[in-house]
């Protein structure tokens, strides 16, 4: 715990601090993000917000961690700065939109599954090579799932920040309660970068995360689902966990490809403002209530995940079941609520 509350602090201060003179560097370079038509903001906002969250994270993973956990995070670590450098480099105008999504994220999962963080779903039901190799394809497909979920979450003041903040809390909570000190750590770490950003970016934004920020986040929370373990539970029950606690990036990924696709368009390369925050914004709670409202959807989930440790594999697996069927009517809901309709070209997604 106290490992924990020092990665949290040094994370917050350093994150809102650093915000300053990242946002000056940002203004002198021209790192902006321009008004557009698929924007909701109205005059140009330096991004690089990242960077800053980057910094916090890392120095207070540094000072937090002491002997052989800091060899187990170093492999974390270099994923991380990766995404985070494609990132920033998309938000430049560097790379081509479709490098980090199927070459920059799957880079960094073999990175994890080279540090020997991987997936134990088919090594466990499976067991030998085969449930090895099963393993390794589908920690690549979470990495890279995950982090374009929050690559593509960063749509409007405050949410990806926030969502990646409550995603953090459940996170830091479950690992704590499960005596995972390197989990504990690395989340209160994300949380407190997070929140100390929030102070500059919850609207009005004052500065924007970036690429490079949200596919940080994103990376970090997939691992953070990787590494995740539960004791006395069952396999279903540990499984579902992080898939509840991500749940509104997991919810608002499904929204837009389902919608998109049943348009005619492609999910990650046609950017608009159909996601579930505009869609329940123009329901008529405004841009800060429909982020509110994420917020407080990603409490239920992390409370969910927290509650289903508690049941029996037939328990978890009704459960799960109940949330499937709960997220395809939440699609099916906000798919009749208004939004603005894109034009069909492929460009940067957001």
């Amino acid at each position: 715990m106290a490992a924990g509350l020092l990665a949290f602090f040094i994370a917050l201060f350093a994150s809102m601090m650093l915000v300053v003179p990242v946002r000056a560097f940002a203004l002198r370079v021209g790192m902006v993000d321009l008004p557009g038509p698929r924007k909701v903001h109205h005059a140009p906002i330096p991004l690089l917000g990242g960077l800053a969250m980057y910094a916090a994270v890392v120095i207070a993973v540094l000072l937090s961690f002491q002997g052989p956990a800091r060899t187990q995070i170093a492999g974390i670590l270099i994923g991380a700065t990766q995404v985070a450098a494609v990132g920033i480099l998309d938000d430049r105008g560097l790379l081509h939109h479709q490098v980090k999504l199927f070459v920059g994220m799957p880079v960094a999962a073999g990175i994890l599954l080279f540090s020997g963080i991987r997936a134990q779903v088919f090594s466990t039901l499976l067991g030998g090579r085969y449930g090895d190799v099963l393993d390794a394809a589908l920690t690549v497909l979470w990495v890279v799932g995950i982090t374009a979920s929050f690559s593509i979450l960063d749509h409007m003041d405050g949410l990806c920040a926030g969502v990646a903040a409550m995603s953090s809390v459940f996170f830091a909570l479950i690992a704590y309660l499960n005596g995972q000190t390197l989990v504990t750590t690395l989340a209160a770490a994300v949380l407190g970068a997070a929140t100390g950003f929030l102070r500059w970016n919850f609207k009005p934004a004052k500065i924007f995360m970036g690429d490079g920020g949200a596919m940080f986040l994103g990376f970090l929370m997939a691992t953070l689902g990787l590494k995740l373990r539960m004791e006395n539970v069952t396999h279903l029950s540990a499984w579902l966990a992080p898939v509840l606690i991500l749940g509104v990036a997991i919810f608002d990924t499904t929204l837009v490809t389902m919608s998109r696709a049943r348009r005619g368009l492609l999910p990650f390369a046609t950017p608009g403002k159909d996601h579930a925050a505009h869609r329940l914004s123009n329901l008529g709670l405004g841009h800060r209530g429909a982020v509110v409202t994420l917020y407080l959807l990603g409490a239920i989930g992390g409370f969910a995940a927290l509650f289903v440790g508690y049941l029996s594999t037939r328990g978890a697996m009704f459960f799960g079941i109940v949330v499937l069927a709960v997220i395809l009517l939440g699609v099916m809901y906000l798919e009749r609520a208004p939004y603005e309709r894109q034009a069909r070209k492929s460009s940067p997604a957001s």
